[in-house]
C-alpha cells in the first residue's frame, strides 16, 4: 500500500497535490487502481459558538502527529483493502476558507476506498494528536474543547 502523509505550515492548492498524487500512481505497473474517493475540508466562517472566525490555529508534536497519521493510515488500509492513501493536514494558522485537509484513497473497489476515506476522516477528527484554537472576529479566542462526530 502506498501512503503518501504530510503536514503543511502554509497554504496548499489540493487538487495540485492530488493532480500530482494521481500522476505518480498512474507510473506504477498497471496503472491507477479503479476507484478513488477524494475529500476536501475548508475552515468555516464561524467558530463552534457561532461568531465570526478570524483564523483556527493547530497545534501538534511534530514527529509524533506525522506517525500518528501514518499508523492511522496504514491500519484502516489494510482494514479496507485499499491500495493508496494521501493525507494533507493543515498546521498553524489556518484562515476561513483555506484548506485544511485532503484525504484521498484509492482502491479497486469504489466501496473500500469511500469506507477507508470516510475512517480516516473520523481517526483524523477524533483520534489524531491536533489541538484547534479558535480566533475570533472579535479579537478574542478559545480552545476547541472537543470534536463533534461528522
Amino acid at each position: 500500500m502506498q501512503l503518501c502523509i504530510a503536514l503543511h505550515a502554509e497554504a496548499f492548492d489540493p487538487l495540485q497535490v492530488l493532480q500530482e498524487w494521481q500522476h505518480g500512481l498512474q507510473e506504477h505497473a498497471g496503472g491507477a487502481p479503479a476507484a478513488e474517493a477524494v475529500f476536501i475540508g475548508r475552515v468555516r466562517g464561524q467558530s463552534s459558538g457561532g461568531e465570526a472566525l478570524a483564523a483556527l490555529e493547530l497545534e501538534h508534536y511534530p514527529g509524533m502527529t506525522e506517525h500518528c497519521l501514518h499508523r492511522q493510515a496504514r491500519q484502516l488500509g489494510e482494514v479496507h483493502g485499499v491500495a493508496g492513501v494521501l493525507i494533507r493536514h493543515r498546521v498553524g494558522a489556518v484562515l476561513p476558507g483555506e484548506t485544511i485537509v485532503l484525504v484521498a484513497v484509492v482502491a479497486d473497489r469504489r466501496g473500500q476506498a469511500q469506507r477507508c476515506a470516510q475512517a480516516l476522516l473520523e481517526a483524523l477528527k477524533h483520534d489524531a494528536p491536533f489541538w484547534k484554537r479558535e480566533h475570533l472576529s472579535s479579537g478574542g479566542g478559545r480552545w476547541v474543547e472537543g470534536n463533534t462526530a461528522y
